[in-house]
């Protein structure tokens, strides 16, 4: 058993951090606040190969991992630079068209999210569906060799950034138990039919989130994606990545406000002495470093238990994406207290990510949902829903 990174891991870690040090947190909040895309970053870090790192060679990826994909990710996040369509286009899009696309869609679109030149979102969530996926009300209907697409959809990060949404839909019904037969479908984001509104939100983040509205987007069956009625098992082979790539964010995010505040620890000094000699400020540091180390090495494991193809992944990955979420949520809070009055000044720049680790226990998937799925599958508790 060997926690070291490989070589090339380091190398890659190293080759990402310069990247975002170029760039940081100013540009980060400039960007946002602006209204605007971090578009120069995302090329620079494109550019350089990283964002389909786990991608296949053969389509222009990196022929790595998601554990590669995690390190670009946290190390973007530990230098105030959270890239969250990561989590989407290469993670979720990604693996699910490599994994299950035909030699043609994955010839026609990995490529471009391999690049970084082109990006695809992902649309799931249902105002009226919640986490419960068998009750999705987005219908595809068979139209000769084709299909038709009706319904809503609810928090969609980056479709005016994306050339295609990965929507999934129902398609039929299981007899007996009434759940949908679920099926993905490959929409380009400027089809007929297909409109978006914008949510607002008092988040500051470059990523806009929309809510969906299909009316009638028709799709031609080459736009199929893996086998129908198939669809919710294929889901989580994209689920179980985003989810690891969320806790990644998470434990950059947590990194980044711990550094700060340890420097501010070190530099600030009150009665003679830096603030952190005195143990109300140490200890709190020291607890939140433990937590993040802990869930790195969650989310470290779910990766390569993903990478591996070996039993237990999901369940890996649901801890971990707990575990970043909880830690990372803390390390900002210790942080901005460890600042004082100055954790809430922009000039610091650790207030203004709390929203994102906020975000990350509520999304992509909630520290509820992850409390069942643990309680049912590891513990073999009674189901609760």
């Amino acid at each position: 058993m060997d926690f070291r990174e490989t070589p090339e891991q380091t190398m890659l870690r190293e080759a990402v951090a310069k990247i975002a040090a170029d760039y940081g947190h100013d540009y980060f909040l400039a960007k946002a606040k602006a209204g605007e895309k971090t578009t120069e970053l995302w090329q620079a870090v494109s550019q350089a190969g990283f964002v389909g790192v786990n991608l296949p060679e053969e389509h222009g990826g990196g022929g790595m991992g998601i554990s590669e994909l995690a390190i670009v990710t946290e190390e973007l996040a530990a230098h105030g630079c959270p890239l969250m369509l990561l989590m989407v286009s290469p993670a979720i899009c990604g693996t699910l068209l490599a994994r299950f696309g035909t030699p043609e869609q994955r010839e026609r679109w990995l490529p471009a999210i391999a690049s970084g030149e082109g990006k695809m979102v992902f649309a799931i969530t249902e105002p009226d569906a919640g986490s419960n996926s068998h009750k999705l009300e987005t219908v595809a209907t068979r139209d000769g060799d084709g299909w038709r697409l009706s319904g809503r959809k609810y928090y969609i990060s980056g479709v005016d950034e994306a050339d295609a949404v990965l929507v999934v839909s129902r398609t039929g019904v299981e007899e007996g138990s009434g759940r949908g037969r679920l099926s993905l479908f490959i929409v380009d984001s400027d089809a007929p039919g297909l409109d978006r509104t914008p949510i607002e939100l008092h988040v500051n983040a470059p990523e806009r989130q929309f809510f969906l509205f299909l009316d009638d987007v028709r799709v031609s069956g080459d736009r199929l994606l893996g086998d129908e009625g198939d669809g919710l098992r294929q889901v989580f082979h994209g689920l179980n990545p985003e989810r690891i790539i969320g806790a990644a964010a998470g434990n950059g995010i947590a990194r980044y406000a711990l550094a700060k505040a340890a420097a501010y620890a070190n530099q600030r000094q009150v009665w003679g002495v830096p603030i952190g000699t005195h143990q109300g400020l140490a200890h709190p540091l020291a607890e939140a470093k433990i937590e993040v180390e802990l869930a790195r090495l969650m989310t470290q494991k779910a990766a390569w238990a993903t990478d591996a193809g070996v039993p237990g992944a999901g369940e890996a990955a649901n801890m971990a994406k707990y575990a970043a979420a909880e830690a990372a949520l803390h390390a900002v809070d210790v942080a901005i207290q460890v600042h004082g009055g100055n954790g809430f000044a922009a000039e610091y720049g650790i207030a203004d990510l709390w929203w994102m680790a906020r975000v990350l226990r509520t999304a992509p998937v909630s520290r509820e949902m992850i409390l069942n799925y643990v309680a049912e599958h590891s513990l073999r508790l009674p189901r609760s829903y």
